[in-house]
Formats: structure tokens, sequence, C-alpha cells
């Protein structure tokens, strides 16, 4: 018991010295972006208040300690993301049940756009000056290309208490430069045992920078605790809400809501609504009108859940408002095994 003590202390000694740091941090800083977009049609038709979720294989982009599997052997999880601009995201996580060891799980995801039009500066007849050009490809087109890879492990260290760590690999292309970074997250979940009531803390992307050329951009490094809780619930039907209070590296205080209704333990339908995040301006000055600061907005979601064969088929979708720009549709397909 004094073990768990001290690993819980240590973990909000961690959080609370880069709570501080993150205070000092401009807005607009970090690079590898993408490591921001949610994956999961469940977590984010669910608000993204997923910090105090556990036993689904796509909470390894969130929480490692919300990937313990307790009475499933084995779960699979593919994810499509229709994300704005054309770009694409698309994710596929395993995790997988070692008994008294624990459980591991690996995750990879892709994001980006094909086929952007190029507007190369060029120097045509003047040897001198092509030696000096930093951009030396001359196709009409360029690619920009993300990658996560990533190796999570969680165990039980009570029957109560979930704890997981996260090994990252990422890397960002944009034609031919690319830059490459290691990171970790680090988490918790604890059952308090009433109501399915759960409270949960994360650290995702404590690691180095991401550096193209002579610049280096630090990774969206963010910190979040959250809870969830179930104040009804019978053999068949269960609602779930959950609040994850989210302080990012280079933004103010979020705080993710979501809800959960699920009937006939078959279907679910789900919203979510980030406050001090959706639909939030930059207050303006004497000189201009206010700027929004992000353009997204409600997410709504619906799942069907069955067992075919013996094995676990979930569906899900979810769909997340966009002002101005087109929508976010996401598709997670995902398998169990007992």
């Amino acid at each position: 018991m004094k073990r768990i003590s001290l690993s819980i202390v240590l973990l909000l000694i961690v959080f609370a010295a880069g709570e501080s740091w993150a205070q000092t941090r401009k807005a607009g800083l970090n690079g590898a972006a993408f490591l921001k977009v949610g994956v999961g049609a469940r977590q984010v038709g669910f608000g993204s208040a997923t910090t105090a979720t556990i036993g689904d294989a796509a909470n390894i982009f969130w929480n490692p300690a919300g990937i313990g599997l307790t009475d499933e052997q084995l779960q699979v999880s593919f994810t499509y993301n229709s994300w704005i601009a054309d770009i694409t995201q698309n994710a596929a996580a395993v995790t997988y049940n070692l008994g008294d060891i624990g459980t591991v799980g690996l995750g990879v995801m892709t994001f980006g756009l094909s086929g952007i039009p190029a507007d190369r500066d060029v120097y045509p007849g003047n040897p001198a000056l092509q030696a000096l050009q930093i951009d030396q490809q001359t196709s009409s087109s360029y690619d920009y290309m993300d990658l996560l890879f990533q190796a999570s492990f969680s165990r039980y260290v009570t029957e109560q208490l979930s704890l997981g760590v996260t090994f990252k690999f990422i890397s960002e292309k944009i034609d031919d430069q690319t830059a490459t970074a290691i990171a970790f997250d680090f988490g918790s979940v604890y059952s308090i045992g009433v109501m399915n009531w759960k409270v949960g803390a994360r650290i995702n992307n404590l690691g180095g920078d991401l550096k193209f050329y002579d610049y280096g951009a630090p990774i969206p490094l963010t910190f979040s605790i959250g809870t969830s809780i179930s104040p009804y619930s019978d053999e068949n039907n269960m609602l779930t809400v959950a609040v994850d209070a989210v302080k990012p590296q280079d933004g103010v205080q979020y705080f993710f809501t979501g809800a959960e209704f699920t009937f006939m333990n078959m279907i679910s339908v789900r919203g979510g609504y980030k406050l001090n995040y959706s639909g939030v301006d930059d207050g303006g000055t004497s000189f201009r009108e206010a700027i929004k600061t992000t353009v997204e907005g409600i997410s709504l979601g619906a799942g069907f859940n069955t067992t075919v064969s013996g094995y676990g088929v979930r569906v899900d979708y979810s769909y997340t408002s966009m002002d101005i720009l087109d929508a976010a549709h996401r598709v997670t397909l995902a398998f169990s095994m007992k």
C-alpha cells in the first residue's frame, strides 16, 4: 500500500510541477498539432471527457491506464476520421490481457493530406542562387503526413487502481522534410466503488521538441484530471456522465463534458461539449473585432454493440460541428475476445 501511495504522490507532484511550468508558455508555440485531434468515435462523441474511462482499446490515445482489461482477453479498434480541409485521420489500436502482469497495447495513427499544390521559389539559370536555395524540390505538389506509433502498458495495482504508461514515437513529414520526437504519457484511474464512480489523471506528450531546420517546437504537453459516474443503471440500461479539467501547454483551462445513455446493453447515444473551448473568441481589441479561437462546436454520437460467434463487435459514430468549416465525422469499428 505504501508503494501505491508513493506512486500516486509522485504522479501528482509531476502533474503540479508541469502545470506550473505550462502556465509560462505562450499560445501557438506547439508543433505536432495533430496530437490534439481526438481519436475514437466513442470518445469524441462523449465530448472527449475520457480521462476516467476504462476498458477500451482506443483509450490508448488518451489515458494509458484506461486500456486495462479484466473480463476480456483481446481488443482491436480501427478509427477513420474525415477531418477539416480534406485531411484524414486513420488510427488502429490493439490491447492484450496478460493476466496478473497487466495489459499491453499498441497504437498507430496517421494524419495528413496528399497532392497539395506547391508554390516554390525557384531561381532558374543562376547556379549560385540555386545552391543557396533551401527547397531543392521541383514537383508541382507535395504531401503532408504525420505519424504516431505508441506502445502502452497498464496494470491494476489494486482492484480499484489502474496505472499506465505509454511510449510514443512522433514523426511529421512535409514535402521532403521530416522531424521526429520521443514522448511519454502517464495516467491513473481509480474506481471508488459506488455508482461506477471513477476518477482519473493523465499527462500526455511529455517529451522533446520537433525540429525543422534550426527551429524547435514543443509537442502539445497536456494535463488532465477527470471523473465519470453512472447515476442510473440497471441490468440493461445505464446513464454515464463525465467531466474533464484539461490544461494544455499552449492554452487556457478547458472543461470537457459528456453524457452517454446505453439501453438494452446494445445501443448507445452520446453528446458532449467543451466549455471554454468551443465557440470561444479572444475578446478583440480597440482596433478589431473578436476573433474565434476555435471553430469546434458540439459533438454527438451513437454506437451499436453486439456479439457475433462469441466475439464482441461494436460500431460507433460521432459528429462534431464546425463553424464555417465542414463538420468532422468519425467511425470506429472494434472487436473483442473473451
